[in-house]
């Protein structure tokens, strides 16, 4: 197994995709969209109901202010000046080199306040569809909702809400009212979006920068200083994601609901690992090396972590440090063959690996298969056989835990399941909101909640993300924009929509990888973001 890892640990399939032994995610950039009979890809046909309605947002908010700020620098034509509206970002301009102080502010909402505010996003020369409201239906339906866009009267551009209503004629993810921009070269985009805030408290500190170019724009944000919910902007309210049931399987049992943890930003369940090593070149990390990682991974408080295979010695390496620092572990039989053959040595190595270590204790769940069905490598048939041949062999060996497959939402919605239903006690899909054009990083977790209702409706089971996350480097794909700060403002969105059932990707970056069409295949590490 380790030979067979390392030799397609270097070779990749068309299009960045992972070859074979790579068990990190094969990513289409329109893996969340909506497929035609055809498995094409395809814009989803609305109808649009010219109702709209214009005007300012009907809600009123009452605030108490602080005197206008002042933003000051070591060169006296920099300094300037402006009002504080409401408590969204502020975004000023320092035009030249220097020292810039932005003082604290604090607003007070009383009400709850629908403003139309501005999100930014950087973007490449070309036509750019950005903005609007992204719904997710389960059948042909009518939706009536707000989305925020701009009006030009008179050379003024001003950012308005409107609604408007569609006819939708199908189950799918829809994006509404975007606006379409196309801009000579690498620009700033500025999208107007809904935004909401609860009563509370918010606060901008201090902040005192230094700028060594020309033009630099600075944001400023306001944070809530007290326990209402943050500003949202999607026009619905958000509702709590709520544990699992137990599976009506009677011979398994359910994962435990991961426990949230006590950090400042939601709840944390799990975290992928291989234990390969993170350059150029490959290979697999030593007991030691594998030893350390998970100290860390513990240390940031998680509670189990996700494996996909048996190979560079996981299941001794990876169970013993689990057992250490008192983690769970979720097992894989990685499927990486075209035809999904029962009888391949690569399958049949991963169940003998696992029935010979069988540490049944540490384990939650068995995931046989990631994103089998929509790489092509099983059908349906294929692989509901492959999974009955997984638990009769591990049962055998004492193994009574639950079973699942991941997949993206595509592969659910667009087949019929049912057959791979009736063998799994638990649902799960792989969703990253990078790859859907018309979501930001602050989007990120109501994103990947929708896509996880869509599957948990495919089967009518519990379900789990075994994967999900936010690339640090790479290409904005539409208002997608890949770096650090959006990194970790993707990932904080989805930890506190439901981070108890998601599992992050990944650990660390992957060097060994060929960068893919978005360049940003290698740079999926997210230990900064969790402080490790």
């Amino acid at each position: 197994m380790k030979a067979a890892v390392m030799a397609a640990a270097a070779a990749v399939l068309a299009g960045g995709v992972s070859a074979n032994r790579v068990h990190g995610h094969r990513h289409a950039h329109a893996l969340f969209q909506k497929r035609d009979a055809a498995n094409d890809v395809c814009t989803p046909g609305c109808t649009t109901i010219y109702t709209t309605i214009t005007g300012e947002p009907t809600r009123t908010y009452h605030a108490v202010l602080p005197p206008a700020p002042t933003i000051t620098s070591t060169t006296p034509e920099s300094t300037t000046t402006g009002p504080i509206v409401v408590p969204t970002p502020i975004q000023q301009t320092c035009p030249t080199p220097g020292t810039y102080t932005f003082p604290a502010a604090t607003v007070v909402v009383t009400e709850t306040t629908t403003v139309c505010g501005a999100t930014q996003t950087e973007v490449p020369s070309g036509t750019h569809t950005l903005g609007g409201v992204t719904t997710v239906v389960e059948t042909a339906t009518t939706v009536t909702c707000p989305y925020a866009t701009t009006e030009t009267q008179n050379g003024v551009v001003t950012s308005v809400i409107k609604t408007t209503t569609y006819v939708c004629p199908s189950a799918g993810t829809y994006t509404i009212a975007p606006i379409t921009t196309v801009v000579p070269s690498v620009t700033t985009v500025v999208v107007p979006i809904i935004e909401t805030y609860c009563p509370g408290t918010y606060t901008q500190p201090e902040l005192v920068t230094t700028v060594t170019e020309t033009s630099v724009i600075v944001t400023c944000p306001f944070t809530s200083s007290t326990s209402t919910p943050e500003p949202t902007s999607a026009p619905e309210e958000p509702q709590e994601p709520q544990e699992p049931p137990a599976p009506s399987t009677s011979s398994t049992k359910a994962p435990p609901a991961p426990s949230p943890s006590p950090n400042p930003n939601g709840k944390k369940w799990a975290m992928t690992y291989t234990p390969y090593a993170e350059s150029a070149e490959g290979g697999c990390k030593s007991a030691e090396e594998v030893m350390s990682d998970i100290a860390a991974i513990a240390k940031a408080g998680f509670s189990a972590l996700r494996v996909y295979s048996t190979d560079c010695d996981t299941l001794p390496n990876v169970g013993a440090a689990a057992r250490k620092h008192g983690l769970r572990l979720i097992v894989g039989v990685f499927i990486g063959r075209v035809g999904c053959d029962n009888n391949s040595p690569d399958v049949a190595d991963q169940i003998s690996a696992l029935k010979e270590w069988k540490e049944w204790d540490l384990v939650d769940l068995a995931v046989v298969g990631n994103e089998a069905v929509f790489n092509g490598f099983c059908t349906v048939s294929e692989l509901t056989s492959l999974i009955s041949r997984v638990k009769s062999e591990l049962g055998s060996v004492g193994y009574n835990g639950p079973f699942t497959t991941t997949d993206v939402v595509s592969a659910w919605i667009d087949n019929d399941v049912t057959p791979i239903c009736d063998v799994i006690d638990v649902v799960a899909t792989n969703a990253h909101a990078y790859f859907n054009a018309q979501t930001t990083p602050e989007q990120a977790g109501k994103f990947v909640a929708s896509q996880l209702k869509l599957v948990e409706d495919a089967c009518g089971k519990p379900g789990y993300v075994m994967e999900t996350g936010w690339p640090s480097q790479g290409v904005c794909n539409g208002v997608a924009c890949a770096g650090e700060v959006e990194q970790a403002t993707a990932i904080r969105a989805i930890e506190k929509e439901l981070g108890n059932k998601v599992v992050f990707f990944s650990f660390r970056d992957d060097g060994w990888k060929q960068p893919g069409d978005c360049n940003c295949e290698q740079h999926w590490g997210c230990a900064k973001v969790f402080g490790f």
